[in-house]
C-alpha cells in the first residue's frame, strides 16, 4: 500500500523544517568517517595505553585490521532493567574474537530509576540525567577507538541519552541490545488497587509492600507500558535493535543468542566490511517518523514526546508537538497493555507483540518501509521474529494474525481510530494529554482550580478532603528551569480516588507524568513552564479552567488572568541535597519541553 499521505506531510514538512540543520550535521559524518578506521590515527603511545588491559586480543587491536566494538554499558545491580548486562560484556567479547573481531567495554553511563525515586527529591534529577548519560557516552567514545559502539541500556532517560550519543558519533554504526522485561508477576490492575486501598487508609503498608514486592520481583524491565518499554518498542520501530528482539526475557538462552548474533551484526556493519551503516544515516527522518506512529500505535509513554525531539535535534532533524499530533490523528491504537489495558508486554509479547504490530501498519501504509535499519534495508524485516535453532537465532515470519485481540488488534479493526495522543493548545500554553487510558467521557473537563507547589501538598489536601469536588489541580513550578521536571506519578492514586467517587478530575502541570499516568486526564508538559512565563504562574485557586482533547485546547477561563502578576516560588529547597546541587547550570540552561528540555542539544 502507498505511504498515507498525512504521514508524508507530516515527514516532507521535517525534511524541510531540518534541511540546514540536517545538512551540516551529514557532512560533519562524512568527514569524520572519510578518515577511516579511527584506531590508524592514534601514535603508538595512544594506542599501547587503550590495549594494556586486553590480554589475548592485544595483537588484534595494534594490527587493527578488523574490527573493534565498543561496548557503552547502563549496567549496575541497583536496577532490575539492567542488572542483566552484567553478563553481557563477556557475551559480546566472546563472539567477536570468534570472528576475529574485538570488543572492549569503553565506559559506563548511569542508570536511576524513577520506580526508586517517585516522590523523592532524586526524582529532580532524573530528567537530567538524560544528558548526564549522553555526556558520558561521549566520553567513553572519545578514545576514538571504535569501528561500531554497542550500546547497553532500556531505562527512561537512558536510552534517549544513549541515542544522543549514538547520534553525536554518528560516523559509526550503533547497535543497541535490550535485556528484556521480567517475567510477570502480580498483575498490574492488582498492584494499583492496593495502591489506592493503602491511599484511603484502608490497607496498611505491609499489604502495599507486599503488592509492589510481587509486581516487581525479578530481573528485566517493569511489566508495564511505561517509558522503558516504550523505548524497547522505539528501538524496533527505528531499526536499532535486532527484528524482534526488545521483549524477550532476561537469562534465557533465547536472548543470549539475541546478543551474540548483535554483535555479529555490529561487526558486519562497520567501515571496514562491504555493508556500512553508521547511526547518523540510520537516524533519519523516516526513522524518527516510524518511531512516533510506533509510540501513537502502541499508546506508549508520554516521556517520549519530550525525548524524541531531543534525540532528533542531535541528528540534526527538528520535530514539534504538532508533528506528533499529526501523527497521532492518523495512527490506530492497536494495543492495550497496563496501564491501558490489563495485559503486560509479556501478554503483548505472546500476542503477536511489534512484528505484529509492524507489519500492520505497514501494510496500512503508515510507516515508511524504505528505512535504513540495523538489520538491513527495509522496515519489513521487522515482521519477523527470532527463533533458536540450535544455538542460532534465525527468524521466520512472525504471527499473521492476532493471538490475542483483547490485546492486540489489526490496524483495520483497532481499539480507537486514533492515537494515544492529544496536544493541547491555549492561553496556558502546550501541553500533552495521554489519552488512550482515559475514558471518552474524561476527554473533556471543566473544574476550578486547586494550586499547588508541591505534589506532596496535593497528598495533605486530599487527605484532609479539601479536594473532595470536582476540581483541576494544577501543580506549577515543576518544569525543567524550576526543578528539573520530576515526574508526579504519586498523585495518580490520590487523583484516581477522587475520579472513582464520581468527581470531575484532571491534573494540569508543567512537570510530567509519563506512561504510568493511568485514568485520570493529565494535561503535562505544559510549556512555558510557570518559571519561564508561562500563564500558569499567574492562576489562582478557584480559577476556572478547561482541558479539552477533544478540541485540543487548554485554557483558563476566567478573566482577567494575564493582567496579574505572577507568582515568584521560593525554589531554595530544590537546590541543594540529594546532589542537586551539581546541577544547578542544568536548570539554568534546560530548553523548553516543546523541543525536549535539553541541556546538551
Amino acid at each position: 500500500m502507498s505511504l498515507n499521505a498525512r504521514i508524508a506531510e507530516v515527514t516532507d514538512r521535517i525534511i524541510a523544517r531540518s534541511a540546514d540543520s540536517r545538512r551540516t550535521y551529514l557532512d560533519r559524518m562524512r568527514r569524520a568517517a572519510d578518515q577511516g578506521p579511527a584506531r590508524s590515527h592514534l601514535t603508538c603511545g595512544n594506542q599501547a595505553h587503550a590495549y594494556a588491559a586486553m590480554g589475548q586480543d592485544q595483537g588484534a587491536l595494534a594490527e587493527g585490521r578488523a574490527p573493534n566494538i565498543g561496548i557503552v554499558t547502563a549496567y549496575n545491580d541497583m536496577l532490575s532493567a539492567h542488572q542483566p548486562f552484567e553478563r553481557f560484556p563477556a557475551l559480546i567479547k566472546d563472539a567477536a574474537r570468534a570472528r576475529g573481531a574485538t570488543a572492549q567495554v569503553a565506559g559506563g553511563v548511569p542508570a536511576m530509576c524513577d520506580g526508586v525515586t517517585q516522590g523523592q527529591p532524586g526524582m529532580e534529577l532524573s530528567l537530567f540525567s538524560r544528558d548526564v548519560i549522553a555526556l558520558a557516552a561521549g566520553v567513553a567514545l572519545s578514545h576514538n577507538c571504535f569501528d561500531a559502539a554497542m550500546y547497553l541500556g532500556v531505562c527512561d532517560k537512558i536510552v534517549p541519552g544513549l541515542i544522543i550519543a549514538a547520534a553525536t558519533f554518528g560516523h559509526i554504526p550503533a547497535v543497541f541490545v535490550p535485556a528484556g522485561p521480567m517475567t510477570s508477576g502480580l498483575p498490574n490492575d492488582e498492584k494499583s488497587r492496593v495502591r489506592q486501598q493503602f491511599a484511603t487508609g484502608e490497607v496498611g503498608r505491609d499489604k502495599l509492600m507486599e503488592a509492589e514486592m510481587a509486581s516487581y520481583h525479578g530481573p528485566g524491565t517493569c511489566t508495564f507500558y511505561g517509558t522503558a518499554n516504550s523505548n524497547q518498542m522505539l528501538m524496533e520501530f527505528m531499526g536499532l535493535h535486532l527484528p524482534g528482539s526488545s521483549f524477550v526475557n532476561p537469562n534465557t538462552p533465547l536472548r543470549d543468542a539475541l546478543t551474540i548474533a548483535a554483535t555479529e551484526r555490529a561487526i558486519g556493519i562497520t567501515a571496514l566490511g562491504n555493508d556500512y551503516r553508521p547511526a547518523g544515516e540510520v537516524l533519519d527522518e523516516k526513522a524518527f517518523v516510524n518511531g512516533m506512529v510506533g509510540l501513537m500505535a502502541t499508546g506508549g509513554s508520554t516521556n517520549l514526546v519530550l525525548h524524541l525531539p531531543a534525540m532528533a535535534r542531535a541528528a540534526g532533524i527538528l520535530l514539534e508537538p504538532a508533528d506528533f499530533a499529526d501523527i497521532s490523528a492518523v495512527t490506530p491504537l492497536m494495543a492495550r497493555v497496563y496501564p491501558n489495558g490489563l495485559a503486560d508486554v509479556n501478554h503483548f509479547h505472546a500476542a503477536g507483540g511489534l512484528g505484529y504490530m509492524i507489519g500492520e501498519l505497514l501494510d496500512a501504509g503508515l510507516l515508511h518501509e524504505d528505512a535504513v535499519t540495523v538489520a538491513g534495508d527495509g522496515l519489513s524485516r521487522y515482521r519477523q521474529e527470532p527463533k533458536l535453532e540450535g544455538d542460532k537465532v534465525i527468524w521466520t515470519d512472525g504471527a499473521g494474525t492476532s493471538l490475542n485481540e483483547k490485546i492486540l488488534r489489526p490496524a483495520s479493526d483497532p481499539f480507537q481510530g486514533t492515537g494515544g495522543l492529544a496536544e493541547l493548545t491555549g492561553n496556558l500554553g502546550q501541553g500533552i494529554m495521554k489519552v488512550s487510558a482515559v475514558a471518552p467521557e474524561r476527554h473533556v473537563i471543566e473544574a476550578p482550580a486547586a494550586i499547588f507547589h508541591e505534589q506532596g501538598d496535593v497528598k495533605k489536601a486530599f487527605q484532609s478532603g479539601q479536594l473532595n469536588r470536582d476540581v483541576i489541580v494544577v501543580v506549577r513550578f515543576q518544569g525543567p528551569r524550576a526543578n528539573g521536571m520530576p515526574e508526579l506519578h504519586s498523585l495518580t492514586p490520590v487523583l484516581s480516588v477522587l475520579q472513582d467517587r464520581g468527581h470531575k478530575v484532571a491534573l494540569v502541570t508543567d512537570g510530567r507524568m509519563s506512561g504510568a499516568s493511568g485514568k485520570v486526564p493529565s494535561a503535562i508538559h505544559v510549556s512555558p513552564e510557570a518559571l519561564d512565563g508561562g500563564l500558569m504562574a499567574r492562576i489562582q485557586d478557584g480559577d476556572l479552567i478547561r482541558v479539552d482533547a477533544v478540541k485540543g485546547t487548554l485554557d483558563v477561563l476566567t478573566e482577567g488572568v494575564a493582567d496579574r502578576a505572577p507568582v515568584t516560588p521560593d525554589l531554595s529547597a530544590n537546590s541543594h541535597g540529594i546532589g542537586r546541587e551539581l546541577f544547578e547550570v542544568f536548570r539554568r540552561t534546560a530548553g523548553p519541553a516543546t523541543s525536549g528540555a535539553g541541556v546538551v542539544v
